[in-house]
């Protein structure tokens, strides 16, 4: 045994062990999503028994729905703050039982680690990493987004050790010696499907690949748009990869040859991210490959970072859109649904790009029920946000729109011409009306 692996095993414990670390005040972080530990999550209920008081803990798009979140007797012992809600959250935001934390990927950790500093509160960082290598090296893995830079500020970091998760590169090498516990499982990885798209988001896919030039650096995010776009991508020519979320479907442009990352003008050669989610071929993919980079997104995801990449073409998707451009990325009216994430640091960054576009993609409707029940089709290009609604990306910063009736581009254009071009790419059934609004509300 040498001595890294027997530091390992001074520092092995059970969860309910590792958790009895932690103590009144400590803000705990998680990992996001795949990388979340959920061997240690899953019993947090277990600081009711140690007596701590006044904890807190910060998720980001958690992907269980933990005992610990619903728990009413936690008040008290553990408060939760998200940075990105899922399902999960949503419900437990219901119960009061958590706050949405106003974000800005890149900057959300300065201020909140700015909070923790004036409280005198303890950093605390739980995550899943692979196993440790003969060195002392562990890997975080499939999220770099925040737990290395927590780490580098002190944090006491908890880690799940699984054998079941890549070794990756980048910003997520962590030694023995920075490791408070060791909690091992041989939990599965959590798996993704590709989604399957329609017929409208083929639309669509085609529409922004036709943005997309030749030697561009991209950035695509999760679901059915996406996915078409990438497909629609195979047939360009030395694309490159910065993203914060690196897809299966980045994989297919790899191997098919569409991505090379030979014209970056950033860290060429490399497919930069933050994090990975989806399907075993992916994590096999990753895996020992130090040809993907995983970088913090203080990095990844910074506008002046992301102008360093030439023809950076940034494709997020949204919720509503009004007249003159602002974006509801995040809210369903009141209500807390996703989060702003890296969209709008993406949208800025873009513009920054030499040659760079950003792309804002959505349905023209949507379905909902009217007063009587009524399924009814809706337009998702509006007069004014709905009430509630959170701006995403501003109107000062939004470039392309797109919807399957086509592309409109508002950089440059006062508030006429934007109403106009947005009023264009609505579905035909609602367009009368909105240039009737437009003149209503003197949206010119």
């Amino acid at each position: 045994m040498n001595s890294f692996e027997l530091m390992y095993s001074e520092k092995l414990k059970t969860p309910e062990q590792a958790l009895e670390l932690i103590q009144d005040g400590d803000y705990m972080f998680s990992a996001q999503a795949g990388g979340e530990p959920a061997a240690i999550l899953s019993h947090l209920q277990h600081l009711k028994k140690t007596g701590v008081k006044n904890t807190t803990l910060n998720t980001c798009l958690p992907l269980q729905y933990y005992e610990a979140f619903k728990d009413p007797e936690m008040q008290g012992v553990m408060s939760h703050n998200g940075w990105f809600f899922s399902a999960a959250l949503r419900d437990a935001h219901t119960k009061k039982m958590v706050s949405a934390i106003p974000q800005s990927s890149t900057s959300v950790l300065r201020k909140v680690m700015d909070r923790v500093r004036y409280e005198k509160r303890r950093p605390v960082v739980l995550a899943t990493v692979s196993p440790m290598d003969f060195h002392g090296y562990m890997s975080l893995s499939v999220s770099a987004i925040y737990e290395r830079d927590l780490i580098n500020q002190g944090a006491l970091a908890i880690v799940e050790v699984n054998p079941n998760f890549p070794r990756t590169f980048g910003d997520t090498q962590v030694h023995i010696s920075e490791v408070a516990a060791v909690v091992e499982s041989d939990r599965p990885i959590p798996i993704s499907k590709l989604a399957a798209y329609t017929d409208v988001d083929a639309a669509i896919g085609k529409l922004i690949a036709s943005l997309v030039e030749d030697g561009s650096t991209i950035q695509l995010g999760i679901g059915n748009i996406p996915n078409a776009v990438a497909a629609e991508l195979k047939s360009k020519k030395h694309l490159g990869i910065h993203t914060e979320m690196f897809t299966e479907t980045m994989v297919d442009l790899i191997e098919c040859g569409a991505v090379d990352n030979s014209c970056k003008g950033l860290l060429d050669g490399y497919s930069v991210c933050s994090f990975t989610m989806g399907s075993q071929r992916l994590y096999d993919y990753v895996n020992n490959n130090p040809s993907v980079l995983f970088k913090s997104c203080t990095f990844t995801n910074d506008p002046y970072t992301i102008g360093k990449n030439n023809k950076f073409v940034s494709i997020n998707a949204t919720l509503e859109v009004d007249l003159t451009g602002q974006c509801a990325s995040e809210t369903v009216g009141y209500q807390q649904w996703s989060g702003t994430g890296g969209q709008s640091e993406t949208v800025q960054g873009a513009q920054m790009s030499k040659g760079g576009k950003s792309i804002i993609a959505m349905h023209a409707t949507y379905k909902a029920k009217d007063a009587d029940g009524k399924e009814v089709l809706r337009s998702k290009i509006v007069p004014f946000l709905h009430e509630g609604a959170t701006v995403t990306t501003s109107r000062n910063d939004v470039d392309y729109v797109v919807t399957e009736y086509g592309i409109a581009w508002l950089r440059g254009r006062n508030v006429a011409e934007r109403a106009e071009a947005l009023i264009q790419i609505a579905h035909p059934d609602f367009r009368e009306e909105l240039r009737a609004q437009a003149q209503q509300y003197m949206i010119w």
